[in-house]
């Protein structure tokens, strides 16, 4: 199913349940006229005929907002994809993170540049690791030389406490002990969900609050993100409306869906807990870029970039990417059981917000990602000679 609809921007501020297997024809209709975002449909549904059951981009510029959706969110359903619908964002979680540090280090209650043993004595030790030589904007930009870890639920999971839940000072050194250093303090980038386990301590260790409430009170509260959450341990809950999550595989014009298997969210905690929309997600980084979150000049440290591909760069919680069209976006790409998503702004206004209800494994569209972003960005914009 293809479905578009345009707004204005100023209006918009275990067990396995079921499977299918069936060929790929989605049907289609449309709410505007066909010459409407042409290039981003077309490159939607490209992505979307590698991805999950449904995809969706959330676009716009300063003026306007539309959202375009294939597929279903619903298998099983003639149900596209909105962008008001809660979803699980991921390592989106990442850059909410990175902004409460960039908040405590304005207020003076920890140095960037300080070791993290300086406020973690001893949990930045074992396997290699010496936590007197990696600092806190080491962890923040990934460049601490820790190894990476994903957590899996059921399979790379920590040791949970009694009721299910997890608490990160177990996952820290579940991860510590399982990834040895990839490379010394400062010499390369090794993006590790590890980093942000680490912060999430830094956080609770600073504030004295679980790190769900500290980002909930200093970040969600104070911009007014009416459907993005920080679920505290235990609580698995998806508000409504909700796009649904799935495990699956495609095999040319063949697919199976599974639903996504349930886990607690204190697994990804501070590294990539949660839940959002693509309107809040997309009004978090234009809050975020317009000086409503941060300083100045901690912003500026935020977006200090170090390249980690052509064309891309990791600042402090916040990736870069260069359109084809010029000028840099800045956002974060996120993934956990079911979801896939990605939100990228630039200073002029424009902004592009994806998701797709299906992690994969192995195979994942990277070249229709990247490409669905880019002409959403550029659609309008002139091309770089």
């Amino acid at each position: 199913m293809i479905t578009r609809s345009g707004t204005k921007l100023a209006s918009v501020i275990g067990a396995v349940c079921a499977t299918v297997l069936t060929l790929s024809t989605p049907a289609a209709h449309a709410a505007t006229t066909d010459t409407d975002h042409s290039a981003t449909l077309a490159a939607l549904k490209a992505f979307q005929a590698a991805a999950g059951p449904g995809a969706a981009v959330h676009a716009g510029n300063a003026d306007e907002s539309w959202t375009l959706s294939a597929g279903t969110g619903t298998v099983n359903a003639n149900r596209p994809i909105k962008a008001d619908e809660h979803i699980r964002i991921g390592s989106q979680t990442k850059t909410f993170t990175a902004v409460v540090v960039l908040q405590l280090a304005e207020e003076g209650r920890v140095s960037l540049d300080s070791p993290i043993d300086d406020y973690l004595p001893g949990v930045v030790t074992g396997n290699g690791y010496d936590g007197t030589r990696i600092t806190v904007r080491h962890l923040l930009q990934h460049t601490g030389g820790l190894g990476a870890y994903t957590p899996s639920p059921g399979l790379k999971t920590p040791p949970s406490n009694p009721d299910g839940t997890f608490s990160l000072s177990t996952i820290v050194r579940y991860a510590l002990d399982a990834s040895p250093p990839v490379s010394a303090p400062g010499e390369g980038f090794t993006y590790s969900n590890t980093d942000y386990y680490i912060l999430g301590m830094l956080i609770e260790k600073l504030t004295g609050q679980p790190v769900h409430q500290a980002v909930t009170e200093r970040v969600i509260e104070p911009i007014g993100l009416p459907r993005t959450t920080f679920p505290a341990p235990g609580d698995r809950t998806l508000p409504a409306p909700a796009v649904s999550g799935y495990h699956g595989i495609r095999v040319g014009p063949l697919y199976a869906w599974i639903p996504a298997v349930s886990y607690d969210p204190s697994l990804f905690s501070s590294a990539g807990a949660m839940i959002s929309t693509l309107e809040d997600l997309t009004a978090f980084y234009q809050a975020l870029a317009n000086g409503k979150v941060l300083s100045a000049k901690s912003l500026a440290e935020m977006r200090t970039a170090r390249q980690v591909n052509p064309g891309r760069g990791y600042g402090l919680g916040l990736q870069t990417y260069e359109p084809s069209c010029g000028g840099t976006a800045r956002g974060h790409s996120g993934g956990v059981p079911g979801y896939q998503t990605f939100t990228l702004t630039m200073d002029d206004g424009r902004y592009v917000s994806i998701v797709t209800n299906l992690l994969m494994q192995v195979g994942q569209p990277d070249a229709q990602l990247v490409k669905l972003l880019d002409t959403a960005l550029c659609e309008d914009a002139p091309q770089r000679d």
